[in-house]
């Protein structure tokens, strides 16, 4: 197999999987109203679902970068991707809470593996070619791909059949793409062979400091993204929507999210890092407080926008990890920025789910809002980590 052959392989079926899996975990959102009015929980409880799901896909991630030189990418990668579509169809059964908080934590379990492994294979197949930024913002569009099409869909299906019907094809989805990463993974034989061929020299020693700053960052971000993305179905529908139009919105936010990955990859490139997340930040957070006072109408016209700034910066943040990893630690690194953002994003929903059961929803998306702010010192951290980098391989060189 030739190495553009491998390289292709390796980002179709980076972006497969990151698709499915983010359409797979955001489909949640969809879902959360109609399990609430199902099994009459709480606010605190629909958070526990959203956070469970999430938690286990945060905290195994470490534990599936280690299996992974085991055992394989591909075989962690395909059972994983398998395991998260067995959940969906264990939850089409559910007759009450604790069944379904089961599958969310067997689903969650599976999804550990896509994002430490799909986004190292890209990284490794990409490298002795370049353009790995560019490949890693491609797979980072594919998520919001997924997180666009799986909700959407699931939101039009659910005004045809049931949401257990449902669900069921949702679990089908995630088979059907196991099998399809088991075709398209190139060996490992072939993978370590290109991986081979990066250049060795232009690596610096990466900044623990910069790194640290860099997981805290995104923490925050993931934290308030996962909050105001299980809040907004219940803001909609305070202002009138339907479960058609909380579909629609999902859609809506997910489409300028897309747009938003790629529009700030190409952005950070050219004014930096840190001016990026600080266009980004600020704007997501003046938009999360105009989403509580706008009417339904409004807020649905400003929904792409926001999702463009909301999911923006996880671009940029993303292309930075290996920048700040040092050479030879970029899985665990990956690893470790995963298992911190999307610890914040389980985190997230359970705390702000409990501040809306005791002050409303409202309070606790503006609450939301106040937290992003946050980012905006610890990106300078970041940045300054990352000259620190690129000044000792410029000494080197």
């Amino acid at each position: 197999m030739s190495d553009a052959s491998v390289r292709r392989r390796s980002l179709f079926a980076g972006c497969s999987a990151h698709a499915v899996h983010d359409g797979l975990t955001d489909v949640i959102y969809v879902l959360l109203p109609i399990w609430q009015a199902q099994f009459a929980m709480s606010y605190a409880q629909i958070g526990l679902l959203r956070g469970v799901y999430s938690g286990m896909m945060a905290g195994f991630q470490l534990l599936a970068s280690r299996a992974a030189r085991r055992w394989g990418r591909e075989r962690l990668l395909v059972g994983g991707t398998a395991l998260a579509g067995l959940a969906y169809l264990l939850a089409g059964q559910a007759a009450g809470l604790g069944m379904l908080l089961l599958a969310l934590l067997l689903g969650g379990l599976g999804a550990s593996t896509q994002h430490p492994l799909a986004s190292s294979l890209i990284t490794d197949t990409h490298e002795a070619g370049g353009g790995v930024k560019e490949a890693l913002s491609q797979y980072n569009f594919a998520g919001d791909i997924g997180k666009t099409l799986v909700p959407g869909l699931v939101g039009l299906l659910l005004t045809l059949i049931s949401w257990r019907a449902s669900v069921t094809l949702i679990g089908l989805l995630g088979l059907a793409a196991a099998l399809l990463l088991w075709w398209l993974i190139p060996s490992r034989a072939s993978t370590l062979a290109i991986s081979e061929k990066a250049p060795k020299t232009v690596k610096g020693q990466g900044s623990a400091s910069g790194m640290r700053a860099l997981i805290l960052t995104g923490t925050l971000d993931s934290a308030v993204r996962m909050g105001f993305l299980t809040f907004l179905p219940f803001l909609l529908k305070a202002k009138g929507a339907g479960t058609a139009g909380i579909g629609l919105a999902l859609t809506l936010l997910f489409v300028g999210g897309a747009f938003g990955k790629l529009l700030c990859g190409y952005l950070g490139a050219r004014i930096g890092m840190m001016k990026t997340v600080w266009i980004t930040e600020f704007t997501t957070a003046s938009l999360i407080v105009l989403a509580v006072f706008l009417p339904y109408g409004g807020l649905m016209l400003m929904l792409p926008l926001l999702g463009l700034a909301l999911n923006g910066t996880s671009s940029v943040l993303y292309g930075a990890v290996p920048d700040l990893a040092g050479a030879g630690k970029r899985e665990q690194a990956f690893s470790l920025f995963y298992t911190g953002t999307i610890g914040g994003g389980a985190l997230a929903p359970v705390l702000f789910g409990g501040l809306g059961d005791v002050t409303g929803i409202p309070l606790a998306v503006m609450a939301l809002s106040a937290t992003l702010l946050l980012t905006l010192p610890l990106s300078w951290y970041v940045q300054r980590g990352m000259d620190a980098d690129a000044r000792s391989v410029s000494s080197a060189s």
